[in-house]
This record gives C-alpha cells, structure tokens and sequence, in this order.
C-alpha cells in the first residue's frame, strides 16, 4: 500500500493526475481513513479539472481535519474554478490566515477578491457564469 501511495504521489508530481487517481482509489479503498490518501486525491481530481469532485474531496479533508491551510485552499481554489467566488474568498482567507507565509495563498485570495469587487461594482452576480449581453448586428445594406 505504501507503495502505491508514493507511485501516486510521483505521478501527481510528475502531472499524470488520471493515472495518480486511479492508484490513490486502491488506497483509500485500502485504508479509508487516510487522510494524506485524501490530500493526494483531492489534488488529482483538481489537477484533472474535476473541479466539482475537487471541491468535495477537498470538503471531506476538512471535515476531518479542520485546521488544515492546505485543504481550505484546495477547496477555495476549486470554487474559484467553480466560478463560486464568496465560498472560495472564504475558503482562501483561511488558508492565508493560517498560513501567511504562503504567497500562493495571498495571491489567489487577491485575485478572487477582485473578482468580486469588479463584480460588485458591475452590478453582476458575485457567483456563476455571467453572460455577455446579445449583440445588436446592423443588416448588410439593401435588406
């Protein structure tokens, strides 16, 4: 077992976050209450643009493990690809409070922070997808 968890941990180093998931599945089939089995989980679906799965698995590493910085940035960061920009902001803060040495911490909960600021002053939704309005497209002449 230990064995497939560093295998999957490298592949999710290296950037094989597909082949990194199905390795960490046996592990946490395995031993379920891992909990760095979960980080390694979490991160592969993120990495694998499995954001909504992301952000649950991430959700779950918090339920057990609620001081963990690394976890409510996880979770933040999905939400921001989950264009969720309150939760995210909520979730990047923690992390920078716990962990104001990490500058990627600071950075995302500055970047989602202007997201919502600009939105707020648009007068657009603080979260989902914002649609851009219809455009008006003259007629070519003589019709």
């Amino acid at each position: 077992m230990y064995d497939w968890f560093r295998r999957a941990h490298d592949l999710l180093a290296g950037g094989d976050a597909a082949a990194s998931l199905v390795l960490i599945e046996r592990v946490l089939e395995a031993d379920p209450q891992s909990q760095a089995a979960r980080e390694i989980r979490a991160r592969a679906l993120f990495d694998s643009g499995r954001y909504a799965e992301a952000a649950q698995a991430f959700a779950e590493c918090l339920e057990r493990a609620p001081a963990d910085d690394y976890a409510h940035y996880g979770a933040g960061m999905s939400l921001w690809r989950l264009q969720d920009f309150p939760h995210a902001r909520d979730h990047l803060a923690m992390a920078n409070v716990m962990r104001p040495d990490r500058e990627e911490y600071a950075r995302a909960l500055t970047q989602v922070k202007a997201t919502l600021r600009a939105r707020t002053s648009a007068g657009l939704p603080l979260s989902g997808p914002v649609e851009a309005p219809p455009r008006h497209v003259e007629p070519p002449d003589g019709t």
